[in-house]
């Protein structure tokens, strides 16, 4: 079993319910969407190919608790499903991005899923695997990347079309450098609803060109 690897790092998780924690990042290589946004457009191609193994050791070396698998998209490469569960083995917190257009049904269910969920602002968002939702575990997130008010709306219609803040953990992240953290709380705060801001601490740390961090 091996995985086309674009990079691994050990480093502050910089999103999600999780975020300030350290973790042991696997960056995987390959992507079938382009978003408009994309800050990984490195990770399309390229990398090189690791066993699982090696990738199972290198996150027990790091002593990270978590361990994230991201992309790209994960899901594209069949062996992602045994090393999510050989990390899951490992007594390790594994968290699982991915960008919401494939199937999730055979992820490991001790995994944290981060489900990406394409607004209209992204490009993207006829790619939407909406299924996915309903397999949505309490422990889950759904990530809604807004470009602007518009897509806020966008995200605020699915949330109580489907009830997701009543199912798993949602996270409204504003695409950095585009809307304002001000503005992206003040409607939360309108929205009444559980949501979380969303920052990407990592860039605020490290500036949004970093690598490896």
């Amino acid at each position: 079993m091996a995985l086309q690897v674009c990079e691994t790092f050990l480093s502050i998780l910089g999103e999600s319910s999780l975020a300030g924690l350290p973790g042991f990042f696997i960056r995987l290589t390959g992507c079938n969407l382009r978003c408009r946004y994309c800050d990984t457009t490195y990770a399309y191609a390229g990398g090189e190919e690791l066993p699982v193994a090696a990738l199972l050791e290198s996150a027990r070396a790091s002593q990270a608790t978590v361990a994230l698998v991201t992309g790209g998209e994960p899901l594209l490469q069949a062996d992602t499903l045994p090393l999510l569960a050989r990390l899951a083995d490992a007594g390790l917190t594994v968290c699982l991005e991915t960008n919401g257009s494939l199937p999730v049904a055979g992820v490991d269910p001790r995994v944290r899923l981060i489900l990406d969920l394409k607004c209209p602002g992204s490009g993207m968002a006829e790619h939407n695997h909406w299924e996915n939702l309903e397999l949505l575990k309490p422990q889950d997130e759904v990530k809604f990347v807004i470009s602007h008010q518009d897509d806020f709306a966008w995200s605020l219609a699915v949330i109580e079309q489907h009830q997701l803040h009543q199912r798993a953990g949602v996270l409204i992240s504003p695409v950095f450098g585009e809307v304002p953290a001000q503005a992206a709380a003040a409607w939360i705060l309108a929205s009444r609803l559980p949501l979380r801001l969303n920052l990407q601490i990592h860039k605020y740390i490290w500036g949004p060109e970093a690598r490896g961090v």
